[in-house]
């Protein structure tokens, strides 16, 4: 009974130095892989934010479907100035403009604070060129084939939206947001670890994941995470 009994202690001890172990390694196991699949989600979501903020600089507004939002990306183009030189503050000054100095008289040279005429002409250009949208915001060869979808979620999407948000003087202000919640990207990791962080979130009012921007009151499309 005594040879039973130590055999019993030693594996209780064993028992309950795995659940010490298990108690302070566990915790930290799961904020390691948070913060994996956390910068994951976060990059996917500035790239929506920032095709969301080329396509309402072209239509005025946000879209809520990712279709439009691809079908803008990869097909539509925009335009892109190229500047050559620049304009000196007393120019800014005198009223000069790019708009007026690319169509400058010499006759009107002097009144905006141009010296020599066919020196600044010669030097001051302002070329337009258009691009796909995927290439003037992303870069050429940048693969947004996956940008709907939620990182480490087994193929879920994220959740878009728009709204809009009137001002006191009338102005209406197009509204986005983009998000996924922690139950959905952090899937198989510790549940427990999960279910703590979403009632963290909760009792601070705020959302249980990650979201950029807010189809509610205008944030300047900011991330929670920011």
């Amino acid at each position: 009974m005594r040879i039973v009994f130590k055999i019993l202690l030693v594996l209780a001890s064993f028992f309950m130095a795995y659940l010490c172990y298990s108690s302070i390694m566990s915790p930290i196991e799961f904020n390691e892989q948070k913060d994996i699949r956390d910068n994951a989600v976060i990059k996917r979501l500035k790239d929506i934010r920032k095709a969301q903020i080329a396509y309402k600089d072209i239509h005025r507004v946000y879209t809520a479907s990712f279709d439009s939002l691809m079908d803008f990306v990869n097909n539509e183009n925009i335009s892109v100035v190229k500047k050559i030189g620049e304009l000196s503050d007393f120019q800014l000054e005198k009223g000069l403009t790019d708009s007026i100095a690319v169509r400058l008289k010499p006759e009107d040279a002097a009144k905006y604070g141009v010296e020599d005429y066919d020196l600044f002409m010669s030097t001051f250009r302002r070329d337009t060129s258009y691009v796909r949208v995927k290439d003037a915001v992303f870069g050429e060869g940048y693969n947004l084939d996956s940008i709907a979808y939620v990182p480490f979620s087994n193929g879920k999407k994220f959740e878009m939206q728009i709204g809009e948000q009137v001002t006191k003087s009338g102005t209406v202000i197009p509204l986005f947001e983009a998000k996924t919640p922690y139950n959905v990207y952090l899937n198989g990791l510790n549940q427990q670890e999960i279910v703590n962080l979403m009632d963290k979130a909760k009792t601070l009012d705020k959302y249980e994941g990650l979201k950029v921007g807010d189809a509610q009151e205008s944030n300047n499309n900011a991330g929670n995470w920011e």
